[in-house]
């Protein structure tokens, strides 16, 4: 193997160490310790420790806080730690492991050789992948990131000898070869990971730039060889250490489970048996006979958490059906807005974009453009003007004089009076048309356009969208109005707040998704096609698309081209909403801390106020997600912490419904999950800290002062309710199909990759299986199950027995 091809195999498998990052305005959730998931969880969680640093268990303080609060049943808790030789009893456990835990290290503040690395790499690194913020730009970005770094080291009175000619050889392999020379080719991998695991957050963005690609590194590429070329070359110069002084290994017994696994698996089988028999106890009415009539509306919101809440509060108002859909729509599109020239992958990362929509002028309400067009050519001449006259040298002093009086006013009120902030930009909004009053999504194919993604969609394709989500759902009746209902949030002086939007769309509002569906469903070409498949859309059937905002409740409907035939169904859906709206809103306050009869209206001011950290919770709190009818649930109150997707096995007969589910929507989920869990864990390291000291930089993340290294997982405010409060309770998935046990089997046995994340314990699955008298099964490993009710009497009356009962494809 020449030198080339043996940095490139040891990088990949270094990079495994580190997460992928995408950058903040475009906030995915994933899980920090993805390239563990080939390994059990407690050796997974100790190898990220020996080299990333962080806590992979909740500490003996939230472990004591949920036994003392009830939330971990003493039989399950025991019968665990029995099962793994644990025989002292809880609260001796709990002090144990409380004199167990690390005392606080002595730090030492001295600066070390790699500190002074870090320093320097990190001032570049931010140069270079700014994405439009600085004023001033790092000269020869387009020439790749070690070119870059290698025509201003010269200039950079920080770096020692930067100048030399032979310090930094023109090609990024020659300069990693030239640091490496003395150390054999089997240490390369180690020494990679070192440098990578020294700043993850950096290395996890530029491992997900360079895969994903796009136009900021087309422009400006980069690589992970082009970023240990320079950091290997400044640890040269600075005489940091090239290799760990005591590398981590893999070699560390394994047989044994930390306390801390056993707690934490107690604690979440607690909660995993009271939503399974909740299920349970609902399945049979899956089978009853459906009352005559159809429903008033249908809505279809995406799988999130918080949908759960306003669910609830929909159905409440009235004779409404609500389903469960990943937030996209199952339309792999890459989007650009009317007034934008950005465009946005607004589809899963595990999902290639395969559309290109666009929206474009209706021609139906010409007046309405041109007051659009207006509003929006004022607003974007003063951002720029602003802009111009706070960085340009001549002019910065003299804005400041002439402006800073109304700048004070305008401080002033965002601050003592937000809510009436929020009620003067909402007022403005409804003198302005909105982008959904003047445009449509362009959804038709177009052959002729010149784009990397093709241009709209054929019919086929339109048939295909709108059949899966119909199948999947297990839809036989459609209501006179059915609303695809997006979802985005609204927050002020939030760098965040991407990750308060659908995460289906990655990170952005799922509006124009739901819009693209609706379009779609609305074409009586596509339903003639849906008629020959058997899905029967009565003609009175309008698809409307709509947007719920997270942070505020309110939903808001795309009607503009529904007929007058169903003015009257819509004003009363209007109504309903608000009513909705009103409830979801006084249950989300009083989850925060404010009362509950505040309800709308703190809101509001949550989503206006510039110095609020916590607008809204996000999908904090989640722990379970339920695959199956809305029968299941829709007499629970989940407490806004479990993800809902419609499906009816019945209509699945091949199982391929099902199948689109466990590989996608649970793999997503499974991220969300784990990012919140190991963010609230230490959110030091996996998360980003206190949101009061952030530093934006670059438009791409956030620094904790004003350097260092990137900071990728979510805020201390998004997590807890005080600094030693969890809000989240931090536990893994607990995941419950409504299935034949038999079907759930050969999906798994089809996915590996699903399969190890079950058998490496990452999250759990339980099947209640409508063929067998809605028995629940729990997945055990290998593709075999146990009976829910055996565990149960296992933990309950004999601990030290092993549950016996177990089902295959064959039960």
């Amino acid at each position: 193997m020449n030198t080339e091809s043996a940095i490139e195999a040891s990088v990949e498998q270094a990079a495994d160490s580190v997460g992928s990052v995408w950058p903040l305005h475009s906030f995915v959730t994933a899980n920090p310790l993805a390239g563990f998931e080939d390994r059990p969880f407690h050796e997974a969680v100790e190898r990220a420790e020996d080299l990333l640093g962080g806590d992979g268990y909740p500490s003996t303080h939230v472990f004591r806080r949920a036994w003392e609060a009830g939330r971990i049943d003493p039989d399950v808790l025991t019968e665990k730690l029995d099962a793994h030789g644990y025989d002292a009893d809880p609260e001796a456990l709990l002090d144990r492991m409380e004199e167990d835990a690390d005392p606080d290290p002595d730090v030492d503040t001295a600066e070390t050789p790699a500190d002074r690395v870090d320093a320097v790499l990190t001032k570049w690194l931010a140069a270079f992948m700014d994405q439009g913020t600085a004023t001033w730009s790092m000269p020869d970005r387009e020439q790749g990131f070690y070119a870059a770094v290698r025509a201003v080291a010269r200039h950079d009175g920080d770096i020692p000898d930067g100048s030399a000619d032979d310090t930094w050889p023109t090609e990024p392999g020659e300069a990693i070869e030239r640091v490496l020379d003395e150390h054999p080719r089997d240490e390369w991998p180690t020494i990679f990971e070192h440098h990578l695991t020294a700043l993850p957050g950096w290395a996890g963005y530029i491992k997900q730039r360079a895969a994903e690609g796009g136009e900021w590194q087309s422009t400006y590429p980069i690589t992970l060889i082009e970023y240990l070329a320079v950091r290997l070359t400044l640890a040269d110069l600075f005489d940091a250490p090239i290799r760990p002084s005591e590398p981590a290994t893999d070699d560390k017994p394994s047989d044994s489970v930390p306390l801390e696994e056993v707690w934490l698996s107690a604690w979440e089988a607690s909660y995993r048996s009271e939503l399974v028999e909740a299920v349970s106890d609902a399945s049979p009415s899956v089978d009853e006979p459906e009352a005559d009539g159809r429903p008033a509306a249908q809505f279809v919101f995406c799988i999130d958490t918080r949908s759960e809440i306003i669910r609830r509060h929909v159905e409440a108002t009235g004779d409404y059906e609500t389903h469960g859909y990943a937030g996209f729509f199952g339309i792999p599109m890459r989007y650009e807005g009317y007034d934008t020239d950005v465009s946005v992958d607004a589809c899963p990362p595990i999902v290639d974009a395969e559309h290109r929509i666009t929206d474009r002028p209706t021609g139906d309400a010409e007046g309405d453009q041109q007051a659009y067009d207006r509003w929006s050519n004022v607003r974007d001449a003063g951002g720029k003007l602003v802009k111009s006259l706070r960085s340009n040298a001549a002019t910065a002093f003299s804005y400041v004089e002439s402006a800073g009086a109304g700048y004070g006013l305008a401080l002033a009120a965002r601050t003592l009076l937000p809510g009436r902030v929020y009620d003067a930009h909402d007022a403005a909004d409804e003198r302005v048309p909105a982008d959904h009053e003047v445009c449509e999504p362009s959804v038709d194919y177009n052959p002729d356009a010149v784009t990397e993604l093709r241009e709209g969609l054929t019919l086929d394709e339109k048939v295909e969208y709108a059949a899966a989500a119909f199948e999947t759902m297990g839809w036989e009746e459609f209501a006179r109005v059915v609303v695809f209902a997006g979802h985005a949030s609204q927050t002020a002086n939030n760098p965040f707040d991407s990750s308060l939007d659908c995460g289906a769309c990655a990170g952005n509002p799922g509006g124009p998704n739901a819009r693209v569906l609706a379009t779609i469903c609305n074409d009586e070409d596509v339903r003639a096609e849906l008629r020959e498949r058997g899905i029967e859309i009565p003609e009175d059937t309008v698809f409307v698309a709509g947007e719920h905002n997270t942070t505020t409740d309110e939903a808001e409907l795309f009607d503009d081209a529904v007929p007058e035939s169903h003015t009257e169904d819509i004003a009363q859906l209007r109504a309903d909403l608000e009513t909705a709206r009103a409830g979801a809103a006084a249950e989300r306050a009083g989850d925060m801390g404010a009362g509950e009869d505040a309800g709308v209206r703190e809101v509001e001011r949550r989503a206006a106020d510039w110095a609020e950290t916590r607008p809204e919770w996000g999908l904090a709190g989640n722990a379970g997600f339920v695959v199956g009818p809305r029968d299941l649930t829709e007499d629970l109150d989940l407490d806004g912490r479990s993800f809902l997707h419609s499906y009816d096995w019945r209509t699945d007969d091949d199982g391929d419904a099902l199948e689109a589910i466990v590989t996608g929507p649970l793999v997503v989920t499974q991220w969300i999950n784990t990012q919140y869990y190991f963010a609230t864990v230490d959110t030091g390291v996996y998360g980003s800290g206190s949101k009061v000291t952030h530093n934006p930089v670059g438009n791409v993340g956030v620094y904790q002062g004003n350097g260092g290294d990137l900071l990728t997982g979510l805020p201390l405010q998004s997590l807890k309710a005080a600094d030693d409060e969890p809000y989240h309770q931090p536990l893994r998935l607990s995941t419950v199909i409504h299935a034949p046990v038999e079907r759930v089997t050969e999906v798994l046995a089809d996915h590996d990759e699903v399969t190890e994340l079950l058998d490496n314990g990452w999250l759990s699955l339980t099947v209640v299986d409508p063929e067998q008298d809605h028995r629940a099964f729990h997945y055990d490993g290998e593709l075999t199950w146990t009976g829910h009710e055996e565990a149960v009497a296992t933990a309950t009356q004999n601990p030290t027995a092993e549950a016996s009962t177990e089902a295959t494809a064959d039960d």
